[in-house]
């Protein structure tokens, strides 16, 4: 039963954050059967050597796999810090340069307000599967949060989960519901991500769709940007029209609580 568990863990260490499995086995190799505490000394050693290669030297072999991390700045960061603890923050360099220039460019018309990303891409490996996600696994692909106004109308940094995901910006009754069509087809897990919020919070906000039509705008415009998704009904709602900006299917989840951005 040991035995079991320790894979159990070893495995779901590896699908969370791709580097966790290797050092949990390191860890339980490293400590002595017969040491005293076993078990506390192997969760020290392991949450040591965990943050010491996350965080001081993953960032210097990723580039070798053509990947670093998202460069934070006063206006991008990370929506939570859970991102970076879990190596979900890596990208290609030129995914990097876009969200530089787009975040300037946000800020020349929205003052004070940043480029908050979500989910990007693990480290290492093409093809290394970033759960649940489908296809964040190759360094070209990233999310980003929909910009939203405060309680009073004003824009705002705030988010409305702590995950990012799952709180949605939702059809009304005379606009295409993309979800129900979804799911009346057999793709149960369309709606999937308003399980995975971590708790919803800032209950005030609301999605911001002028600010937010002008950063995908801002999007659009990047040569190599080469899809967009978003969900059908805000697509239609906000006006867009380049061809960029695209439904993404009924296999993936819904895209009414954030923007998937990919290159070429």
């Amino acid at each position: 039963m040991r035995l079991i568990l320790h894979i159990i863990i070893l495995v779901f260490l590896t699908i969370l954050t791709q580097i966790g499995g290797i050092i949990y086995l390191l860890s339980i190799l490293f400590i002595r059967k017969k040491s005293k505490k076993k078990g506390v000394k192997q969760i020290g050693v392991f949450v040591f050597s965990y943050l010491v290669i996350t965080f001081l030297i993953v960032p210097y072999i990723a580039p070798t796999f053509g990947r670093e991390k998202v460069k934070e700045s006063d206006l991008i960061e990370a929506n939570t810090f859970i991102t970076k603890l879990l190596n979900r923050n890596y990208v290609k360099p030129e995914l990097n340069r876009i969200l530089q220039k787009t975040s300037i460019a946000l800020n020349d018309k929205y003052s004070g307000i940043k480029l908050i990303y979500l989910d990007a891409n693990f480290p290492f490996i093409n093809d290394f599967p970033l759960l649940p996600h489908l296809s964040h696994n190759d360094g070209k692909k990233i999310d980003l949060s929909f910009i939203y106004n405060d309680k009073d109308g004003k824009l705002s940094n705030k988010k409305p989960s702590m995950s990012g995901y799952g709180v949605y910006s939702e059809p009304t009754t005379k606009e295409y519901n993309q979800t129900s069509a979804c799911k009346e087809k057999g793709y149960w897990q369309y709606d999937f991500s308003k399980y995975l919020t971590f708790g919803n919070t800032n209950k005030g906000i609301s999605l911001s769709e002028k600010a937010t039509k002008s950063l995908l705008l801002e999007l659009v415009k990047q040569p190599n940007i080469e899809k967009i998704f978003i969900e059908p009904h805000l697509k239609n709602r906000m006006n867009l029209k380049h061809t960029k900006i695209r439904f993404h299917g009924c296999k993936a989840v819904r895209h009414d609580d954030h923007i998937h951005i990919q290159t070429r």
